[in-house]
């Protein structure tokens, strides 16, 4: 699924990401996957404010997006953290593992801010 990333100043980026849609791949997420692993998408049917968490996981970066696919919060996530969430609501959340496939993403969507 490629979805589009909406920056404030107009610019877009599309990204390929997987869309997490049953029980078990919304709970498993990023956890004990590989470090080349694709980046994963989760769609909520309305905007949320939850939190996630970093256990069994390699670093990666979470991008949370409103409704408008606008960036809502990027936060790179260091493996083993408890209680991550953006400060206002979101409707998609992007985890992007830190690998070659997905640098020049990471570049344009966390260096260049």
């Amino acid at each position: 699924m490629r979805q589009k990333i909406y920056f404030n100043r107009g610019k877009d980026v599309k990204i390929e990401a997987k869309e997490c849609v049953s029980l078990w791949s919304r709970f498993r997420g990023l956890m004990f996957r590989s470090k080349n692993t694709d980046s994963l998408v989760f769609i909520f049917k309305k905007p949320a404010k939850m939190s996630i968490h970093s256990f069994f996981c390699r670093k990666f970066i979470a991008i949370w997006l409103d409704d408008k696919n606008k960036i809502v919060e990027i936060r790179e996530v260091e493996p083993w953290k408890l209680n991550i969430k953006p400060k206002k609501k979101f409707v998609k959340l992007f985890e992007i593992p830190i690998n070659e496939k997905y640098k020049k993403i990471i570049e344009i969507l966390v260096h260049r801010r």
